[in-house]
């Protein structure tokens, strides 16, 4: 179990890489710096592309294509292949332990499966040019892939220690679950923004073009089956279709940091619980301190991402407070089915 537990931690580590390196080559717009697949113009670097990517380079200057945007899109296959070897090998060393407690062989199962999709995604990001919905689900899938690892990680490294009473965890395990749905949805409207280039649709805070309800077009904004940047019918995207898609991911930044926070504090009030509401309650800070900034400082590179990796940074949170409420839930079911013990008897009792 020591191998598995270090290649959990180590893939876990390896996925945020990842997650985080992608959102920095797609903020950069190097997602098409090699507009092919699985290598780049047919080779296997970008050193061996060169005069391919010069020329494409020369032809369209301002275009997606350059040799710092390939090494860039390239280094992030060559990180995403290696990922997905490592958790094929955590597969099967699951499958190898699954008598062992914490293996959690169906977990790494379901591992495989959504890394595989998640490269066909990549795929189609690249051969698809960038179309909003693949791109979105690409993103969607790198954290589901990250709230996999935190889950199987956890589970390599052990149950924690018995809560105390005041814990309530029935009511808490709810509201965990449905505070993690709501990040789910709140990071896929996040996700929805970034990839139709929406973020600076609304260059005001808290207001969006002075208003607190500003002209918006819902209706073409989530089109999800189009081009990047056209309406379904081949238009341009118009601006209130992009006011609406940044409005929408403030509104649910409300709803979904407003339940967040209540959660938190319900968790940091109770001493079993009082580091994951503290550390809940710190990265949904900083996430929501990175999303202003963003807005005010005109999107830098350098704020993009770190949003992006606050992101992933609240998902890893909140699997972990998951995590440890379940398995409250199941220690306190082994207590109760545990036979009783007897006291032993005196041999004046016997």
């Amino acid at each position: 179990m020591i191998l598995y537990r270090r290649l959990a931690l180590a893939a876990l580590l390896l996925t945020a890489v990842v997650v985080v390196f992608g959102a920095y080559v797609r903020l950069s717009d190097a997602g098409l710096g090699c507009p092919d697949w699985p290598g780049c113009y047919g080779r296997l670097t970008p050193a061996h592309a060169a005069d391919d990517i010069r020329a494409a380079h020369a032809a369209a200057p301002h275009g997606p294509v350059s040799l710092p945007k390939a090494w860039k899109e390239m280094a992030h296959r060559y990180l995403a292949a290696a990922l997905g070897l490592l958790i094929l090998a955590i597969a099967a060393l699951a499958w190898r332990l699954r008598h062992e407690s914490g293996a959690a062989p169906r977990t790494a199962l379901l591992l495989v499966g959504v890394v595989v999709f998640q490269g066909l995604l990549g795929k189609w990001t690249v051969t698809l040019l960038l179309k909003p919905a693949i791109v979105t689900a690409h993103l969607l899938g790198g954290l589901t892939t990250l709230a996999l690892l935190t889950w199987l990680a956890l589970r390599a490294h052990g149950a924690p220690a018995a809560p105390q009473p005041a814990v309530r965890p029935h009511a808490l395990r709810i509201a965990a679950a449905t505070g993690l749905a709501l990040l789910a949805a709140q990071i896929a409207l996040g996700g929805w923004t970034s990839t139709n280039y929406a973020a600076l649709a609304c260059t005001d805070f808290p207001a969006c073009h002075g208003s607190y309800w500003p002209e918006a077009d819902y209706a073409n904004a989530f089109h999800v089956v189009r081009e990047l940047g056209m309406t379904a019918d081949g238009e341009l995207l118009p601006l209130a279709a992009l006011t609406a898609i940044h409005w929408s991911h403030r509104l649910g930044a409300l709803v979904a940091g407003g339940f967040l926070l209540a959660l938190g504090a319900a968790l940091a009030r109770r001493p079993a619980t009082r580091r994951h509401g503290a550390a809940l309650l710190a990265a949904l800070a900083l996430q929501i301190g990175l999303g202003i900034a963003n807005v005010l400082a005109s999107l830098p590179l350098p704020l993009a991402v770190a949003h992006n990796a606050g992101a992933a940074l609240l998902v890893v949170a909140m699997v972990w407070i998951n995590h440890r409420l379940v398995s409250v839930r199941a220690m306190s079911g082994a207590l109760r089915n545990a036979a009783p013990v007897r006291p032993l008897q005196t041999p004046q009792e016997a």
